[in-house]
This record gives structure tokens, C-alpha cells and sequence, in this order.
């Protein structure tokens, strides 16, 4: 096989790498936005929680039961942090 032959297979072959470095970079942007998707619908679901804890706490009058309640919102501010720093 002559030289122009040699090239061609050498274009072909840098073609399917191309393309299979391109399969795979969609294939991993899918992913991530999947799991930003999941962690944008975590964080809501625990600020959701932590209004219905806030509501509580106003309407509660026992110091023990506003402690506990306290607690469980800084809990829930901690997890919206930890997946608020997973999406940035």
C-alpha cells in the first residue's frame, strides 16, 4: 500500500478517536446534569422542610420543643450547604 493509502487509514483512525472522545464528553455532561438535577430537587425539598420547621418553631410555645426544632433547622442548613458546594 502506497503512501496515500497509509494516510487515509491514519485520517480514518483519528476520525473514530474524534468521535468516540465526542461519545464520551456527551456522555458525561448527561451524567452531570442528571446529578445537578437530583441535587437542585434535594436543596428544594430541604428548604421546603426547613420553612415547615420555622413555622413550627413560631407557633410552638414550649422552650424544649423550640430548642429541638432549632437544632433540626441548623441540621437542615447544614445539608443545603453540603449540596449547594456539590453543584459549584
Amino acid at each position: 500500500m502506497g503512501d496515500a493509502g497509509e494516510a487515509l487509514i491514519d485520517a480514518e483512525a483519528r476520525i473514530q478517536e474524534r468521535m468516540e472522545e465526542l461519545a464520551r464528553d456527551r456522555a458525561e455532561k448527561q451524567e452531570r446534569r442528571v446529578v445537578s438535577a437530583e441535587t437542585v430537587q434535594a436543596i428544594e425539598s430541604l428548604r421546603l422542610a426547613r420553612l415547615d420547621l420555622e413555622r413550627q418553631q413560631s407557633n410552638t410555645a414550649h422552650e424544649g420543643r423550640r430548642r429541638v426544632i432549632g437544632q433540626a433547622v441548623a441540621e437542615l442548613d447544614r445539608r443545603i450547604a453540603d449540596l449547594t458546594a456539590r453543584l459549584n
